[in-house]
């Protein structure tokens, strides 16, 4: 089973974000992008697809600070081939990222295409349902295990509630994954630096990234500050009437 997956690199969260002069976007002087969490759930699920199936795994990602580790990490894990999709891919929406990556995904012709559910800076939808349209492939989302079966896979998809559907896919098809069927691995760093070296990264370019019907974004702010939370001090009975006091001005009693 050949298995092409599309890796997004993200701001990491944990650090501070600032927006920049324009208003409009963040400013990149100092922004850390990472792999996208569920993206990387994704090569994992491959990864684990190949294993039990055999076949070749592509991972496919902009070309976008840092994106060479990324690579070389999913060929550390067992993937065959790195693809960096070339050109301005900074600031590029998931709209203009979607056909270049649609027109790569029909020269490798793969049984199946995985990507992340969504990534933290998705604004105009995520990547995987439009690849499917524009691949004219089924596209099943919130995906948290993948079982090849012969000529389609089963998935198993969750649903709000606790409610978990096995679905039969018949391939080709693209899957959003929400969680592989086991963690992503450890790679070590020295087997990562040890795949620098033997690895080849293919450079696509990228076409033309046509966003003018995607997402733009006018105007970027920091959430306001509400209302800091009140403090209740004193004995529980103390407690508990200010309590009642309070829901009965809500209302609520």
């Amino acid at each position: 089973m050949d298995i092409a997956v599309v890796v997004k690199l993200v701001p990491d969260l944990v650090e501070e974000l600032a927006i920049d002069e324009s208003g409009a976007a963040l400013d990149t002087s100092y922004l850390r992008l990472i792999v996208n969490e569920l993206d990387n759930h994704a090569v994992e699920q491959a990864i684990l697809l190949k294993e039990s199936a055999g076949g070749q795994v592509t991972v496919i990602a902009p070309d976008l600070e840092g994106v060479d580790d990324i690579l070389f990490t999913a060929a550390a894990k067992g993937a065959d081939r790195l693809i960096k999709l070339t050109g301005a891919m900074s600031g590029v929406n998931n709209y203009a990222l979607s056909n270049s990556l649609a027109a790569i995904i029909r020269e490798i012709k793969p049984h199946l295409v995985l990507t992340g559910v969504q990534a933290n800076n998705d604004l105009d939808g995520s990547v995987g349902p439009r690849l499917a349209a524009l691949l004219g492939m089924a596209y099943v989302g919130y995906v948290s295990g993948v079982t090849p079966a012969n000529d389609s896979v089963k998935v198993r998809k969750e649903y709000s509630g606790g409610l978990v559907a096995q679905v039969a896919v018949r391939l080709p098809a693209v899957l959003g994954i929400q969680a592989a069927g086991k963690p992503p691995r450890y790679v070590p760093i020295s087997k990562i630096r040890q795949m620098s070296k033997t690895a080849r990264i293919k450079d696509q370019p990228a076409g033309d990234l046509d966003a003018g019907n995607g997402a733009a974004v006018k105007h970027m702010f920091k959430p306001e500050m509400g209302t800091h939370a009140t403090m209740i001090e004193g004995e529980a009975d103390e407690v508990a009437d200010r309590l009642i006091a309070i829901f009965k001005e809500q209302d609520i009693l």
